[in-house]
């Protein structure tokens, strides 16, 4: 379902990574993880086309994302793609209902159908009675299950998780990573993650270990 193969990259001088080949399947949740420095977070970027690899192929679902440019690859990443990070990034003056649609009504889809996706989305997160509450009303666990929402909202092939339970304390870490598994069982959800927290990334398929800039060893957890 997603491929990459040969990805280069470098910041200047420093050379990040290093020739990467990766592949996930659909259904599938992989978590990346290595010491800070390794190349984690750069290639997550990439794969999910907010970076540009130097050199390299990316296919998503047979699209070629290294060749898209401009309004197609931006249109193809909000249909396609969706994005957990390690900060929620809601918007502060829209309720959590609203910042769950918004990359439905950027990609142009009916207010009403968005809205009601939006409701269900709730209902399953267990967030029903926080639809019209700001950010700042909410949980940091809440505001980090909203942004799951808003991530699903398009109903993406894949979302990319960038340290997603690294702002939340333990209990909320715990419930935020049976939330993964659970939507996986449920939807067949595809989720990549980049991930320090050894208990998220045992409870994925594999685990794809990183070093100075290289996958280095797969790890099969089932």
């Amino acid at each position: 379902m997603l491929i990459a193969e040969n990805i280069h990259k470098k910041y200047d001088k420093l050379e990040v990574l290093k020739g990467v080949n990766i592949s996930v399947n659909a259904g599938e949740i992989v978590s990346i993880v290595g010491s800070s420095g390794a190349g984690k977070s750069t290639l997550l970027h990439i794969l999910g086309t907010l970076d540009a690899a130097d050199s390299g192929t990316i296919l998503l679902n047979n699209t070629p994302l290294h060749l898209l440019k401009g309004k197609k690859l931006a249109a193809f990443r909000n249909k396609h793609i969706g994005f957990v990070f390690q900060f929620h990034h809601l918007l502060p003056e829209f309720s959590a209902i609203e910042n769950i649609c918004i990359p439905g009504w950027v990609a142009q889809r009916k207010k009403k159908q968005v809205e009601a996706e939006a409701i269900e989305l709730l209902k399953i997160l267990g967030l029903k009675d926080r639809a019209h509450h700001k950010p700042q009303e909410l949980s940091g666990g809440e505001q980090q299950r909203i942004a799951v929402a808003r991530a699903l909202i398009n109903k993406p092939s894949i979302v990319f998780a960038d340290e997603p339970t690294g702002n939340l304390d333990s209990n909320n870490a715990k419930e935020l990573h049976q939330l993964f598994v659970q939507l996986r069982k449920d939807f067949n959800q595809t989720f990549l993650i980049v991930t320090h927290n050894e208990e998220l990334a045992q409870l994925s398929d594999r685990i794809l270990h990183m070093k100075d800039g290289l996958i280095v060893h797969s790890t099969i957890t089932a």
